[in-house]
């Protein structure tokens, strides 16, 4: 534990530590007021019976950052160690394998939720800065940041597993946006082809549109949470197996 603890602070200082990690939060943070600017014009302009948590996130604003912000925290994890010669010296350490994947993993998972602080403090401050009740409800602010948590979960695995398929991070990034692009649209199955398939459950199963349409309406629903941590399991399983084959090949 204490050596998983070691590994775990040394990368997510690596965050913190170069300029690249504060872009990725500044970034974050001002598509974060864009979108929550862009929802109060809407509901502004035209009255709407949905609370601003849940416009805030369904913009295509939001869509947009979210899917970018994972390859960019997670491009570096494996590929630029490879690049660079390091994850070598790291692989041939007295660290089992298991400690490298879920150090690097957790680290970029614990980036991924400082990352929403902004968003968190800008809801909470709605009400003191403009003195009019807030527009939303407790339970569909929460349970829009649990699917944003647990969707995070998952798709930060993918890009655990993208990066240590390979040693460059443009890559790395690259398979990551792919892959969490196609998972996006796999939502849209039903929509463009309609409700007769056979597999119109599954493809409402593993919907991310759908889980964020219900989690910030505060309807929790506990087959997302199953989903998405069976989904970030499987993927840290594969990640594991490939970073082992490449720890013995060596």
């Amino acid at each position: 534990m204490r050596t998983l603890l070691t590994l775990y602070a040394k990368e997510l200082r690596s965050y913190f530590l170069s300029p690249f990690g504060w872009i990725v939060l500044a970034f974050t943070a001002i598509m974060q007021g864009v979108s929550l600017s862009t929802a109060m014009k809407i509901l502004q302009d035209t009255p709407i019976a949905d609370s601003l948590v849940y416009i805030v996130f369904h913009t295509p604003i939001f869509w947009f950052y979210f899917l970018f912000i994972f390859p960019l925290i997670t491009m570096r994890l494996f590929a630029e160690e490879e690049r660079s010669g390091t994850l070598e010296t790291l692989l041939t350490a007295p660290v089992r394998t298991s400690q490298v994947v879920f150090s690097k993993y957790f680290a970029a998972l614990s980036f991924y939720v400082i990352l929403w602080i902004p968003a968190f403090v800008h809801f909470q401050l709605f009400s003191t800065l403009t003195n009019i009740p807030t527009p939303f409800t407790n339970g569909s602010l929460l349970g829009a940041f649990l699917i944003i948590f647990l969707m995070g979960v998952f798709y930060t695995a993918v890009g655990v597993l993208a990066s240590s398929l390979t040693s460059s991070q443009i890559i790395a990034g690259i398979i990551t946006i792919c892959m969490l692009v196609i998972h996006y649209f796999l939502g849209f199955v039903t929509v463009i082809w309609g409700e007769t398939s056979e597999a119109v459950g599954f493809f409402h199963y593993i919907s991310c549109q759908e889980h964020l349409h219900f989690f910030a309406k505060g309807l929790i629903d506990s087959r997302p949470i199953v989903y998405n941590l069976s989904m970030a399991a499987i993927v840290l399983f594969l990640t594991h197996h490939i970073v082992d084959y490449r720890r013995w090949k060596r």
